[in-house]
């Protein structure tokens, strides 16, 4: 076979071999030894294949393969732009610690900086932003070169998996892999050389271990203290989360959690909302302040960490460089790695502090209990959450959507996994992920978007007839653009001039005629009880139900939210 398809196939063999069960391809030319080895091995049932006409869609749709899976994927472009618009994906996947491969077809060397066609720097180009960056030798002399192809893969699965790190230090890895004509594949012959076959019965050229458990490592537990608050905020694992509220449990402190999967008993309904009530928390002070991962949803936890007098304290998940040191505030007094919550012995009951705290959490949410069946945002996370059935995922958006389920539910449902993309907190690529993330799983699938999330990505609806379809509802809250800035500082009345056309930019889309075009099936739901019912029958493919909302009111329901539990808490903020 000649040079360029004997290296493709060397390496996507080996990356199958290793583990890689999903990649993601989009059409090119210079790529084109990668695709026919792709498709050779999904022919043989050795990988799945997803083909993509857009490169930014495809990384995101291979990250949502990846997000909870935890198994790398892999997106293949050609050169050129093509490289230039895996960029946002990997910017999610470093912040979220999601194991991405991105393997980029190139020119050869001696085609760089010579005016050739779609060729272009692409070495480094991703920066300090991928854990790994190799650019392979040239396919010339296969027998020589093809140990060092194994090798490589071996190396960029360690790397985006966090094998010899854990899974905290997980992310992307770039494989830079340059292809001189011919690109096609020839007829075959023998294979003299055994690194070209690989080892026998499908072994790895380099075995690796699974990454090191989450509470591995060293550290020194982290002492208890009585008055004790912590945050759990996006952490890159399940194992992670449950291990921040483990250890919660076992101290018997309050919680105030990001939506995330698993729920603890003493997580804090409403978190964010309690933190309004100012001069209830002021009156009520932890005397510490145990930040587990990175807080991204809103100003008040924040707010309380630069709380004269009080202590907080870090809990790293991963390396300092992808956001491990979670220390936005520069409040942090100390820094732990993750193993310091490890849990000895018994557990306790919750502190005397920790019920004061719990008993407000139950106040505040019997405050904000629903009334009435008017739809907002809360209103349709919550209609969504109670509907979907057990055992489905339910992925948000980020943006307004990421707050309302806080702000909605009073407590998560253990049985349904909540899924979200806080790496960056970008609204890029919402789609594509939530079908990547529906494709890696067995149950149904919900997403929940704003309408401005959902039409920045509705490329991620661009699924040809051939390629594997998920079971995925999505949900689009239509406010008619960016609400979400209604509730900031520039959403006070004296900046009402320009809100509209530079930040709520509503664009007047007809979402279900957009639909139409890519032949996906959507509707319109005008109430919660048409909203359930549709998202509790859940239906091979993929099917968008739009709910209106009315983008201008978020202000003021966040308002009248404070107030409610300002009042349920004493009535003094």
């Amino acid at each position: 076979m000649n040079p360029s398809t004997a290296g493709a196939r060397v390496l996507l063999d080996e990356l199958v071999r290793l583990g890689v069960r999903e990649l993601v391809l989009c059409p090119g030319s210079r790529s084109a030894p990668l695709a026919y080895a792709a498709h050779d091995l999904d022919a043989a049932g050795r990988l799945r294949l997803h083909v993509r006409v857009d490169e930014r869609s495809a990384a995101f749709l291979a990250l949502g393969l990846a997000k909870t899976s935890r198994r790398p994927a892999a997106v293949v472009t050609t050169s050129g732009t093509a490289v230039a618009n895996l960029h946002p994906a990997v910017l999610e996947a470093h912040h979220g610690a999601v194991p991405l491969l991105l393997l980029t077809a190139d020119r050869p060397p001696e085609l760089r900086g010579v005016g050739a066609n779609q060729a272009t720097v692409q070495p480094g180009v991703f920066g300090d932003t991928v854990r790994l960056a190799l650019e392979l030798e040239t396919p010339a002399d296969p027998d020589r070169q093809a140990p060092a192809w194994r090798t490589a893969a071996a190396r960029a699965v360690a790397a985006a998996t966090g094998a010899l790190g854990g899974a905290g230090t997980a992310g992307p890895v770039h494989l830079d892999l340059p292809y001189r004509d011919p690109l096609a594949p020839g007829a075959l012959a023998v294979d003299p050389h055994p690194a070209l076959a690989g080892r026998p019965d499908d072994a790895p050229w380099v075995t690796l271990a699974a990454p090191p458990a989450v509470l591995d490592g060293p550290g020194a537990p982290l002492v208890h203290d009585a008055r004790t608050l912590v945050v759990v905020g996006e952490l890159p694992t399940v194992e992670h989360r449950a291990a921040a509220l483990a250890w919660a449990d076992h101290h018997g402190a309050p919680v105030i959690a990001e939506p995330g999967p698993g729920t603890g008993r003493l997580v804090l309904p409403h978190g964010d909302r309690l933190l309004a009530a100012t001069d209830w928390v002021g009156e009520h002070l932890p005397s510490r302040v145990v930040v587990v991962g990175r807080p991204t949803l809103g100003r008040a936890v924040p707010a309380l960490t630069r709380t004269p007098g009080l202590r907080v304290e870090v809990v790293t998940s991963g390396e300092p460089g992808a956001d491990g040191w979670a220390d936005a505030t520069h409040a942090a007094a100390a820094v732990h790695p993750f193993a310091a919550l490890r849990t000895d012995g018994e557990g306790q009951e919750p502190t005397p502090f920790a019920r004061e705290w719990l008993a407000a959490g139950e106040a505040v949410a019997a405050a904000l209990a629903p009334t009435g069946d008017h739809l907002d945002g809360p209103a349709v996370a919550r209609a969504v959450h109670e509907a979907v059935p057990d055992g489905a995922a339910l992925f948000l958006g980020s943006s307004s959507v990421a707050r309302d389920l806080g702000h909605g539910v009073a407590r998560v449902r253990d049985a349904v996994e909540v899924v979200t993309s806080r790496g960056l907190a970008g609204i890029d690529g919402c789609v594509s992920t939530a079908v990547g993330l529906a494709l890696s799983r067995s149950g149904p699938t919900v997403a929940v978007l704003g309408d401005l999330t959902f039409l920045h990505d509705a490329n991620g609806l661009l699924v040809g007839p051939d390629e594997p379809r998920p079971d995925l509802t999505i949900v689009v809250v239509d406010d008619d653009g960016g609400s979400i800035f209604t509730t900031l500082e520039y959403g006070g009345d004296e900046l009402a001039g320009p809100m509209r056309r530079l930040f709520t930019t509503p664009t007047g889309t007809d979402i279900e005629v957009l639909c139409a075009a890519h032949g996906v099936p959507a509707t319109t739901a005008t109430s919660a009880e048409q909203l359930s019912a549709l998202v509790a029958r859940p239906r091979e493919g993929i099917r968008v139900v739009r709910v209106p909302v009315d983008g201008a009111a978020r202000r003021e329901a966040g308002r009248l939210a404070r107030e409610t539990v300002v009042a349920a808490l004493g009535g003094r903020d």
